[in-house]
């Protein structure tokens, strides 16, 4: 059902309910200023519940991200608090005059001509100033025809026409897809400005980091919130199931097996994922050994077993589209094992280079020599490949029970486990499976092949962040060369040794490591110039020789400011989790909260000055 408007929610009686574990008592959302709830929200879908008993509220500066699985009703969630479906059990709440916004993943553009009348066009069309503005600065041109837009105009289209609704509430069903770098950048920044609530569902870790404040852990039919950001979600997530497997120490043999699978991508994986972490650190020293000063890789390389080791060699490579050029005497030596990122906006190449590095288009200049026993798997955006009238067998294993693995032989099932899909999902027909399953059934299929090069076009859309953890794993794992096209920072810093970045002039940067490396290389150069311009306009200024009183006392010192700030706010927030504490002290409630927001402004700008200071020092030599 749902309710018509209420009076502000601290009126509304929520206590009575039982929470699951880790989870904050409704009624503290009083001091969260709730603006939208629900009260024991359920929906049938198929032959069963989805969920049930969920209660959710969101206050008026919340930012809260939303975590789940693939296939646990993430973005069917999403829809319920935009009022879009109804539910079939629980009240809905909202303050009266509340807008409430959402940006869905694939928007229906069929019913406009243009991406200006889908992003100025519905009952409540928003300002066309305001989305023509923000157009600008994603640099959008949306006169384009809708049926003919890409993925990422489509896109930007849908970001303008949400953000220029002047939403009270907005709820972002994975906003970075299809974006590039600039675009996520000009996106985080518009949201840490932004005044009111919002909900996110995203995959990409550094903007979840970056942006929430607080976490909706939708998980097995059960809802659970946390007054912590992403940045805290995984060592909450391993305590939760910790004190699961306590439980479940106390349940029958066949209840300890299901909690033990629950686990499994948690604690055990990360312990993994240390020594894979610690091996991708040891391939990035060793291919910056390899690479020049000036960020072309060596050709001239001796060594006849580094040779050998080559899969792919770039000479000197041009490559140009009419009076453009894209790529630019471009030269690297790429080895067996390596992992190679491309990164750069979207029209600056990079599709280009991956053709090019793959053999699909030649150069205008230079040589790309192909090892003679390269064998390739390519996995692009469009997942193509998955039918949706076929079921999950007939994708896998041509209809039947087995199917072989890089030259093995496995059950099906137990290969749809390795993959973190329920074995009984085998005959379950492709179409009714979400995105994310999708993507993942489509990773296990391309995974089982036998290859030495596997090619991988923004391999993170859609999905769910422990498939990540997965995907991961298995690039760690593959014996081949891989080539990662993606705009996922956290992922290309898990995952590449090289990364080749492309900045629109046809220059590729050769840097070994992840897009933090890259990003660390071109902030040097591009500030480099700023002392020069201002040089030829103005008298140069009197040198200054050290830090002043004031500075120096403040370089020593915010630094144990900062962690007793750190402390102060790890400490309160441990409060704040007690789920009696509102009940019993309201008033300490209140304080505790008040004190976490200060401590938070507090150390934000502490680093921001410490970090001034820190390069003062650099460039007067230390």
């Amino acid at each position: 059902m749902k309710g018509k408007p209420l009076p502000p929610m601290t009126e509304l009686q929520h206590d009575r309910l039982p929470l699951p574990f880790g989870s904050v008592p409704l009624n503290a959302r009083a001091m969260a200023a709730p603006i939208l709830s629900y009260e024991d929200l359920g929906l049938i879908q198929g032959s069963g519940w989805l969920f049930q008993g969920l209660d959710l509220y969101i206050g008026e500066r919340d930012r809260l991200a939303l975590i789940g699985r693939n296939g646990a009703g993430k973005t069917t969630l999403l829809r319920l608090i935009a009022g879009q479906i109804e539910a079939d059990k629980g009240l809905r709440s909202i303050v009266p005059g509340t807008h409430v916004v959402i940006l869905e993943q694939d928007p229906d553009l069929s019913a406009f001509e243009t991406l200006h009348d889908f992003a100025c066009g519905g009952t409540l069309a928003p300002p066309r100033h305001e989305v023509e503005a923000i157009a600008d600065q994603l640099g959008i041109d949306l006169m384009r025809p809708a049926n003919t837009a890409s993925g990422g105009e489509r896109r930007r289209a849908a970001i303008c026409r949400a953000l220029a609704s002047q939403p009270d509430v907005l709820l972002l069903d994975e906003p970075t897809n299809h974006l590039d770098l600039a675009a996520i950048d000009w996106l985080e920044s518009w949201l840490n400005r932004y005044s009111g609530a919002f909900v996110v569902i995203s995959h990409d870790r550094t903007f979840l980091t970056r942006l929430t404040r607080q976490t909706l852990w939708l998980d097995r039919g059960s809802l659970r919130r946390s007054e912590i950001g992403f940045g805290g979600f995984e060592a909450w997530m391993e305590k939760v199931y910790a004190e699961e497997a306590r439980a479940a120490d106390k349940l029958d043999a066949k209840l300890k097996l299901e909690a033990h699978w629950l686990e499994r991508g948690v604690t055990a994986r990360r312990k993994r994922n240390q020594g894979r972490l610690a091996k991708l650190h040891d391939m990035r020293a060793q291919r910056a050994a390899m690479i020049g000063p000036a960020g072309a890789a060596k050709l001239a390389i001796a060594s006849d077993d580094v040779k050998t080791k080559s899969v792919i060699v770039a000479d000197h490579v041009t490559k140009c589209f009419g009076e453009r050029t894209i790529i630019k005497d471009f030269s690297l030596r790429i080895q067996r094992g390596d992992r190679i990122g491309i990164v750069g906006a979207n029209g600056a190449g990079k599709t280009t280079l991956l053709k090019l590095l793959t053999g699909e288009i030649a150069p205008d200049e230079g040589k790309i020599t192909l090892a003679k026993t390269l064998d390739g798997v390519i996995i692009d955006q469009q997942r193509s490949l998955m039918a949706p009238d076929k079921r999950v067998r007939d994708v896998l294993a041509e209809g039947g029970d087995w199917i072989e693995v890089r030259g093995v032989k496995k059950h099906v099932q137990g290969y749809l486990k390795d993959f973190l899909f329920e074995p009984s999902l085998i005959d379950v027909k492709v179409g009714t499976l979400s995105g994310g399953e999708r993507s993942r059934l489509l990773l296990a299929r391309e995974f089982a092949r036998a290859s030495n090069l596997l090619v991988l076009d923004e391999p993170t859309n859609d999905l769910d962040l422990e498939t990540l953890d997965l995907l991961q794993e298995v690039i760690a794992d593959y014996d081949g060369t891989v080539l990662i096209v993606s705009h996922d920072r956290d992922f290309l810093d898990r995952t590449v040794t090289v990364t080749l970045g492309l900045d629109g002039s046809g220059t590729v940067d050769i840097v070994a490591g992840g897009y933090e490396d890259w990003a660390a290389k071109r902030q040097p150069r591009n500030s480099g110039k700023a002392p020069v311009k201002k040089a030829e306009t103005a008298p140069p200024p009197r040198q200054q020789t050290k830090l002043t009183y004031k500075d120096q006392r403040d370089y020593e010192l915010l630094p144990k400011r900062i962690e007793e700030l750190e402390t102060q706010i790890a400490r309160d927030e441990e409060a704040l989790h007690d789920p009696d504490l509102y009940a019993r002290d309201p008033g300490k409630f209140a304080a505790l909260t008040k004190a976490v927001e200060k401590a938070r402004a507090d150390k934000d700008a502490a680093e921001e000055r410490w970090l001034e200071l820190a390069e003062m020092v650099e460039n007067l030599g230390g």
